[in-house]
């Protein structure tokens, strides 16, 4: 008995030298300085999100491909004779340059604002940064199902907390439904009184104001995204424009901007896609430049160059007609045989965008109190509701024109110069929805994707399209992008299910969901 004993104290003294031995190993394999989603501080989420929205990390391969290379050519901001790295104005097959975009986003913009969104859920201290992350996941998902319909919403970026890796292509509609849901209960919740994040890009230097800016911020886009719904949804449309009538922004002041500095991850991805990729293939659009010259419009030299020898004189610049080569053996797609040619400098003789504006430093314009004008201008002109729509139509022409000045003091226009402007075309209530959503158009140029968003919401401006030979459209702007090829094989359930709600099919012509037929 007294050996038993004896066994079983040392058996205890065993046991817990071993467990006071694995204590000991467990800090040593245990490196202090690890960061989990217990101590991580979310505020540089908020900045990554904001940051990777204008541009991924690897140099802004999606602006380049998808933005410069497709979207901007359908809308006829900018031509290229390059049809390997800009063929969107000759709707040709480019399945790289349609899939770019859903694959980046997924990855750079997706990942870090649900990361954000569940980092922060359920958190006090996180107030206000919640719901940020909340309007920040809309904003990205707005732009993804834009582009390409039915899209991964609900079950997106959950692959570490849900285990879901091959998620749900939701329906455009029920995605819609949860957006307009989403940004107006984290509007709302925004709380003037609670602490305000320390990773906001968009409006840190703003002041003291910064989540009334947000507030403003949530409900103009809340307005945007309810004014994609005129066509196929009107009412919805309407109760959401009412709810937001004097919430939107009030003034330049309040637009939504990432202003680039210097550096790999901070310069801004447009002007270094357009400078160090091709700058010289690709150039304005006659449709744009032809569009300012005609009205006498002070963006003209504030926007455009004659690279070559920098000639900022409107009366000098030209824009490249959409739809054409350098030589080739076909005369009617060869530009150098057309009339308007520059025999002289050739090529270098078209307008490119100015190197005010494509400075690797420019800002990017996220949302702007010129685009909530002009959306509140054509919901009082479509319904006669929020006012009246030359008012907003005037507020929101001058604000488009000196929102420049955000581009630096080379850029900035006048108040006077844009009242100029404006007089000479004023509202005209016969052609209403026409002269706001030109506007939108002139003022969306570098938001490309906005630009097409809201010209297949309002057919306006009217655009000729091009029928270059090999395109795959018929000769019509494309309504959306293709699918990845990837999508076909890893997540290819999901991927047939989301093709077969298409009208259509995976089409750069079928229509999505709000984008239904006049």
């Amino acid at each position: 008995m007294k050996k038993r004993t004896i066994y079983l104290i040392a058996g205890a003294i065993l046991i817990m030298a071993f467990a006071s031995c694995k204590k000991d190993l467990l800090k040593t394999n245990t490196n202090p300085t690890a960061t989990d989603g217990n101590t991580y501080n979310p505020n540089f989420l908020l900045t990554t999100t904001q940051l990777m929205y204008t541009g991924s990390t690897d140099f802004g391969a999606e602006n380049w491909q998808t933005e410069w290379g497709e979207i901007a050519g359908f809308v006829q901001h900018v031509s290229s004779t390059n049809t390997a790295f800009y063929p969107g104005d000759k709707y040709l097959n480019s399945p790289g340059n349609f899939s770019v975009y859903f694959s980046h986003a997924y990855i750079y913009q997706v990942q870090p604002a649900v990361e954000l969104y569940q980092l922060t859920l359920g958190k006090p201290q996180y107030q206000n940064l919640h719901q940020m992350a909340r309007i920040m996941k809309a904003l990205i998902f707005e732009r993804i199902t834009d582009i390409y319909g039915d899209i991964p919403y609900f079950q997106a970026g959950l692959g570490y907390y849900s285990n879901i890796y091959s998620p749900v292509y939701d329906k455009q509609q029920d995605i819609y439904t949860d957006l307009l849901k989403e940004v107006s209960e984290a509007t709302d919740s925004l709380d003037v009184n609670a602490d305000y994040p320390t990773g906001d890009v968009f409006y840190a230097s703003t002041g003291t104001s910064q989540i009334n800016e947000w507030k403003m911020f949530g409900n103009t886009l809340l307005l945007r995204m309810a004014m994609r719904l005129t066509k196929v949804d009107p009412a919805t449309a309407q109760s959401y424009v009412t709810k937001v009538q004097g919430l939107t922004m009030q003034s330049n002041a309040d637009n939504a901007i990432v202003q680039h500095e210097m550096g790999n991850e901070t310069q801004n991805r447009d002007s270094w896609s357009i400078l160090q990729e091709d700058s010289a293939d690709l150039k304005l659009c006659s449709t744009y430049i032809d569009s300012l010259q005609y009205n006498n419009d002070p963006r003209l030299s504030v926007m455009s160059e004659i690279f070559i020898n920098e000639d900022t004189n409107p009366a000098d610049q030209l824009g490249l007609p959409p739809g054409f080569i350098q030589g080739g053996t076909n005369p009617a797609i060869d530009i150098t045989q057309t009339p308007t040619y520059p025999a002289v400098l050739g090529m270098q003789g078209y307008s490119r965008l100015n190197d005010n504006i494509l400075s690797y430093t420019a800002p990017n314009l996220i949302l702007t109190y010129a685009e909530s004008e002009l959306l509140l201008a054509d919901a009082a002109k479509r319904w006669g509701i929020g006012g009246d729509p030359a008012v907003h139509y005037q507020n929101g022409v001058l604000a488009a024109i000196t929102q420049l000045s955000a581009f630096g003091d080379a850029s900035t226009i006048s108040d006077g110069d844009a009242q100029t402007y404006y007089n000479a075309h004023p509202y005209n209530d016969a052609i209403g929805l026409s002269q706001i959503n030109t506007q939108f158009w002139l003022a969306t140029v570098m938001n490309e994707y906005e630009a097409w968003s809201n010209w297949r919401r309002t057919g306006y401006p009217v655009l000729t399209p091009t029928n270059y030979p090999g395109n795959v459209t018929n000769g019509t702007i494309p309504r959306r992008l293709e699918y990845p090829t990837s999508e076909k094989v890893s997540n290819e359930t999901n991927y047939n299910a989301a093709v077969a709600r298409l009208r259509g099919g995976d089409l750069l012509t079928s229509r999505m969901w709000w984008d239904t037929a006049n």
